[in-house]
């Protein structure tokens, strides 16, 4: 395996910044990248690497909602209004983010490594890839969602919490998934995409905390393996095109043209099942 330089740092932070928000599947892209740089996925300075990306893309998250975060926290803990009750919808949307935090929490702790291992090959990305842009396409073909926050129930939070408990698995876009999942629940367009980024900011920090200690606690790790500067660099890159990448995904959202990525998703899918053996 070579070392992460800056060059590469650069593209994969690219790479994950437009994959993690546009519903094509980061982790599927961050390790079809690994493969063509000849890096190691699993190895201690890829962990640590993708830990930083990730985060990054939390910063993307945080710059583009900050005004709908401030303004949520806002009504969550002040607003009274007889006429509108904001504040007991926001918390019912706290209680809704936790409920679909269960599955993807129990996935990811319990089934991670498992699910990693039978289907973290490139055959498993592809058919993946293939699952992510079929779900995209089924949101072209419903009808227009109708479904407002006093409608979406605890079912289907926990339907929307299965879906990205299930994109751990490479070649599974997290957004893709569980915006197509509130969007065939009947959610509407605008706060199906919210509600994706709502929850994702807990699964990415967590997954960022526990793939941490995977690193710290083993017996082999040393400080060589941090590569401050490509990490960093990576990280940078991540956020600045993952803001714009998050910002485009939901003027798709809005305009109902999420189930255009599916073609790429198919090709893609294809290539690597065909091509890449």
């Amino acid at each position: 395996m070579s070392e992460l330089s800056y060059v590469q740092a650069i593209v994969l932070g690219i790479v994950q910044g437009l994959t993690e928000f546009l519903p094509i599947s980061s982790s599927g892209h961050l390790a079809l990248g690994a493969y063509w740089f000849d890096l190691e996925p699993e190895s201690q300075p890829m962990l640590l690497f993708n830990i930083a990306v990730h985060l990054g893309t939390v910063i993307a998250v945080a710059a583009v909602f900050a005004r709908k975060f401030i303004a949520y926290f806002k009504r969550l803990l002040t607003e009274t209004n007889p006429q509108f009750d904001g504040r007991r919808i926001a918390w019912k949307i706290a209680a809704l983010g936790i409920v679909a935090s269960i599955p993807t929490a129990v996935i990811g702790l319990g089934f991670k490594d498992q699910l990693e291992q039978a289907f973290g090959n490139r055959l498993g990305i592809g058919i993946a890839l293939i699952a992510t842009g079929s779900l995209l396409w089924l949101t072209g073909k419903i009808p227009r969602p109708k479904r407002g926050w006093r409608r979406f129930g605890w079912g289907r939070a926990l339907i929307v919490g299965l879906g990205q408990g299930v994109a751990i698995l490479p070649g599974v876009s997290r957004s893709g998934t569980t915006i197509s999942l509130a969007m065939l629940c009947g959610i509407k367009r605008q706060w199906a995409g919210e509600f994706s980024f709502f929850i994702a900011i807990p699964a990415i920090c967590g997954a960022a905390l526990v793939s941490t200690m995977d690193v710290i606690n083993d017996p082999a790790m040393s400080l060589k393996d941090f590569m401050t500067g490509p990490l960093l660099m990576g990280a940078m890159v991540a956020t600045a095109t993952g803001y714009f990448a998050l910002r485009m995904l939901m003027s798709a959202v809005r305009n109902a043209k999420l189930h255009y990525f599916c073609y790429y998703c198919w090709m893609l899918g294809i290539v690597v099942i065909f091509a890449m053996r």
